[in-house]
């Protein structure tokens, strides 16, 4: 069709998309016309794609899940199509309607990425860290352990207030998402490093100002920290997940893995629903399927 060679170069040339993805689009808009070739009973025309109804296109999504696609994969397709008759429709050759009634698949939700307990207690340490100034090394180790030492949102950690630990403090009070409050215990780690890159540090730190402060003094951004992770990414070997989030990650997952529940680390990591909190569960089967053997009755 030559319209869809057209629309290929204009995805290129104009939208200026990326190559993987003009490919893809043309293999699946290249395989919607082979299934329609055996659908209608022979190649496609312009008129036949005008008349396609949305039982068609949901034909078409069920037969490419029958070879094996998944669902983002069957999303991809929908979206190239949409895109295909959307170019059609303002040439006035087609109506786009057909495929704009069908809904995309269900994408399954990813999987956190957590760290090993090994990588985790490397990146954390004040002797990872590889920044010349002892000060600076200390605050971002101090930052990074509070991720991984209390599951805190690296703007939750930035937050912090130098009065949020006062002596003797065994937790902290931690406002997240929503402005909603929750208090999380202190490790006597996450004290020691908070502590040592405040005695260390050359500002002088009020008690309601930021904790954490950047190179000049001011407010430390999260970009620094990122930036940071991404040097120790690289210094160690660690996997391109390895993100400062991807701490918090690991702090859920491996107090699931030790046996913590989840009613526990969902109010520990602030989260609204405990569904969210349970896509932890899919990164460690082999904990789960434990507390099965040990706890089931009939196990």
């Amino acid at each position: 069709m030559a319209e869809r060679s057209r629309w290929l170069d204009a995805l290129g040339q104009e939208r200026r998309l990326a190559a993987h993805t003009l490919n893809a689009y043309e293999r699946d808009t290249r395989q919607f016309l082979t299934f329609l070739t055996g659908h209608l009973g022979g190649p496609a025309t312009i008129a036949d794609i005008h008349a396609l109804r949305p039982a068609d296109f949901r034909a078409f999504l069920a037969a490419r899940r029958k070879d094996g696609a998944g669902a983002r994969s069957l999303g991809r397709n929908l979206a190239g199509l949409r895109s295909l008759l959307r170019y059609l429709e303002k040439k006035g050759l087609v109506n786009a309607a057909g495929a704009a009634a069908v809904r995309s698949p269900k994408q399954p939700k990813s999987l956190p990425k957590p760290l090993s307990d090994a990588q985790a207690m490397t990146v954390v340490s004040d002797e990872a860290q590889l920044h010349e100034e002892p000060w600076i090394a200390a605050r971002d180790a101090a930052v990074l352990t509070l991720l991984y030492g209390c599951g805190l949102r690296i703007s939750e950690a930035l937050d912090l207030k130098p009065q949020d630990f006062s002596p003797g403090a065994t937790s902290l009070r931690i406002t997240g998402k929503g402005n909603k409050t929750r208090l999380v215990p202190l490790l006597s780690v996450v004290i020691e490093a908070v502590d040592h890159y405040r005695k260390i540090c050359p500002y002088h730190l009020d008690a309601d100002g930021p904790l954490f402060r950047g190179a000049r003094g001011g407010k430390l951004q999260p970009g620094i920290i990122q930036h940071g992770m991404q040097k120790l990414r690289g210094a160690f070997g660690l996997p391109d997940t390895a993100t400062p989030h991807a701490l918090r990650h690991s702090f859920a997952t491996h107090l699931l893995a030790g046996g913590g529940d989840l009613r526990t680390i969902q109010e520990l990591l602030g989260h609204a629903s405990l569904s969210t909190t349970q896509v932890y569960t899919g990164v460690d089967s082999s904990r789960l399927l434990e507390v099965y053997d040990r706890a089931h009755p009939r196990a």
